[in-house]
């Protein structure tokens, strides 16, 4: 039977990006002991009121149909928390709640973009973009970033691909790169959605964990609240990944139509699951704090490793849970190195390239296990890469 192009399309024909996690998951399946520093799960679990508010929430009968948009209550929760963070007015009306980030942006380019569309978006960029923009049935467009220029987006190279795009996909904090976009590059980004009448769909799931300067919400920029959709979610800011619980801001009319998609689609987040983030949201920033803790702690462990020796590269780690690491002197592709890695420590670690061609020669490591552990890991990456090297 024929299956769909847009489904059998999703990588464009090569590899999703997830070859090494993979091998490394089938490796522990034979019982060999590995590292993994590869996905960005913390190592902590969902923390015990959270689960208890779930518990009693899925008790007290909140686990039939929830309503499609999100419950008043959350969306009230949601539009408060974002408002506060960037000034601008937001209401129920603004936000849809979505089973998780990764619905959240399938949903928004749905919103931004038809059949045929170019849909652009920053590479290095998380593994998953190129096949959420093919399987709205947009072509995806890559803008190139570059290691010197610590992955900020250049004006030239978005504009060379704008004038015909209708959306474009920013991430910041970013995954991959542990770099978070200056005030000057959101302006530029900015200047360039309006100019050539783009959408912006901005990724701020890591919008709690910034080490380095600020994160500004870009639709908090003049003219912008009309033409950009925020992505937001509870998985990393209050570690409840398996929660599936994240949101889109926007416009009210847009927001209306996503609540239709949620209707054909998705029907909506489980109740107890939306209680749970309501109660966990209203903790407040004390508490998103002590989530983040974990990996502001492991980043200057990471800078400290790194400046024992002239090997390793660390691109600047602004925020997010990863670092980029340049292993360009190895004379190794970042593939080549994980691959070898893992073969002979045991560690694993993500490819740049799984994460595009600007981050070639680099390779991303999650600061997702206990400290010593971690340190330990990345001295033992250190001293592989000064051996490659020689």
């Amino acid at each position: 039977m024929h299956q769909s192009t847009r489904i059998t399309g999703l990588t464009g024909g090569g590899s999703d990006g997830w070859d090494v996690f993979l091998k490394a998951r089938r490796m522990i399946a034979d019982g060999i002991a590995v590292t993994e520093l590869t996905i960005g799960e913390h190592d902590i679990r969902t923390a015990a009121p959270i689960l208890q508010k779930m518990h009693a929430a899925a008790m007290s009968g909140h686990t039939g149909y929830a309503a499609v948009p999100g419950t008043d209550t959350l969306r009230d929760t949601v539009a408060a928390r974002v408002q506060a963070r960037t000034g601008v007015p937001t209401t129920r009306n603004n936000v849809v709640i979505t089973p998780g980030g990764q619905a959240a942006l399938f949903a928004a380019h749905m919103a931004a973009c038809d059949p045929g569309d170019t849909a652009l978006y920053i590479d290095p960029y998380y593994a998953t973009y190129p096949g959420t923009l093919r399987g709205v049935g947009a072509i995806p467009q890559a803008i190139k970033t570059h290691a010197a220029e610590a992955f900020q987006p250049r004006a030239e190279e978005l504009r060379a691909h704008s004038r015909n795009a209708s959306s474009l996909l920013i991430n910041t904090p970013n995954n991959p790169t542990g770099v978070v976009y200056s005030d000057a590059t959101l302006s530029m980004i900015a200047e360039t959605c309006q100019s050539d009448d783009l959408w912006l769909i901005s990724d701020e799931v890591y919008d709690t964990q910034v080490w380095e300067g600020r994160h500004l919400s870009p639709r908090a920029l003049p003219g912008m609240a009309e033409r950009t959709l925020v992505v937001g979610s509870m998985s990393k800011s209050h570690a409840m990944t398996g929660s599936r619980c994240g949101w889109i801001v926007g416009p009210e009319a847009v927001i209306a139509n996503l609540i239709t998609l949620a209707t054909h689609t998705t029907y909506g987040v489980p109740g107890y699951i939306q209680d749970a983030s309501d109660f966990a949201l209203k903790q407040g920033a004390a508490f998103e704090a002590e989530i983040a803790a974990p990996f502001q702690r492991r980043r200057a462990l990471a800078k400290q490793v790194i400046a024992r020796q002239n090997t390793v590269g660390l691109v600047p780690a602004q925020g997010a849970m990863y670092l980029m690491l340049d292993i360009r002197a190895t004379g190794m592709t970042g593939e080549a190195f994980a691959y070898d890695l893992l073969e002979t420590h045991h560690i694993a670690v993500m490819p740049g390239e799984s994460f595009g061609t600007s981050a070639a020669g680099h390779i991303r490591v999650a600061m997702t296990i206990e400290d010593r552990a971690f340190e330990q890991a990345l001295s033992k990456l250190c001293t592989h890469a000064e051996k490659r090297a020689a």
